[in-house]
């Protein structure tokens, strides 16, 4: 049996209505619909990651202002050095140690800068329910074999970042949720069968939860891992960085086909 996995399927990324749609992803997500449909028979697990934020968060403009007291807007990258020159700070001042230290040891880690984006999948909110035609797909597998898809939520915690749901950006030691998911790598390891990934978005979410599943695989693992192409696209402005992952991926030995291509896979293995 093979294994899909769907990264943050939501509404906020897949619906043109969404605070941070994904051009492309609402289509993205009828193909998704209709790979699951025709291969759920085939399927031994489906394992879904729902991006999952507070309205305050680190990374949204509700938790920013400019030195001059003025609000930051969506899509302003900020810096250590920034902060601590007072061009941005935090709305809450008794922040700003935690807020430094974290921009630090992110910033060390060379993998990203701190992106403030519109405020996203709040969860209890409608943009971070699971896109119509996949939520429906993925219900019929379920009534199918008679047990639930493996969901994982992920960006709980509002001082990290947490784009890949295998970790977040910096793990706090006192928050279990923002470190290695251990059971999402073993729910998603390839042993047997195939390892079918999807979702938003390729440049980001998607791009770093991989990531951290290939520093976990074997390599015959990986070679195990299908990237459903048609099943996911880049943030506008970020399609280099897509294109960068989808290197990384094919590097790693991992392979790249359409879902109808896939579907012909799925069942000749």
């Amino acid at each position: 049996m093979h294994t899909l996995l769907i990264i943050d399927p939501q509404n906020d990324f897949c619906d043109p209505n969404g605070t941070l749609f994904v051009p492309g992803a609402g289509e993205d997500m009828q193909h998704l619909a209709s790979f699951v449909r025709k291969a759920r028979g085939a399927l031994g697990e489906v394992v879904v990651t729902l991006d999952s934020h507070p309205s305050v968060a680190i990374e949204r403009p509700t938790f920013w202002k400019r030195g001059d007291g003025l609000p930051v807007t969506a899509f302003t990258q900020i810096t250590h050095a920034q902060v601590g020159a007072g061009e941005y700070a935090p709305i809450d001042s008794s922040l700003r140690p935690t807020v430094l230290t974290y921009l630090q040891t992110l910033e060390a880690q060379g993998r990203y800068k701190l992106m403030v984006w519109p405020v996203h999948c709040v969860i209890g909110a409608w943009g971070h329910n699971v896109h119509r035609a996949v939520l429906d797909a993925i219900g019929e597998w379920e009534f199918q074999v008679q047990r639930g898809a493996y969901k994982v939520l992920k960006g709980q915690n509002p001082l990290t970042e947490q784009y890949s749901a295998v970790r977040a950006e910096v793990p706090s030691v006192d928050d279990p949720r923002t470190q290695t998911n251990h059971q999402l790598i073993e729910k998603c390891r390839p042993t047997s069968g195939l390892l079918f990934v999807a979702g938003e978005a390729a440049s980001h979410c998607v791009a770093a939860t991989l990531d951290h599943l290939f520093e976990e695989f074997s390599d015959e693992e990986i070679s195990r891992v299908v990237l459903l192409e048609d099943c996911m696209s880049p943030v506008t402005g970020f399609d280099t960085h897509a294109a960068a992952f989808q290197n990384r991926a094919l590097a790693h030995g991992a392979r790249t086909m359409s879902s109808a291509r896939a579907l012909t896979e799925l069942f000749t293995n």
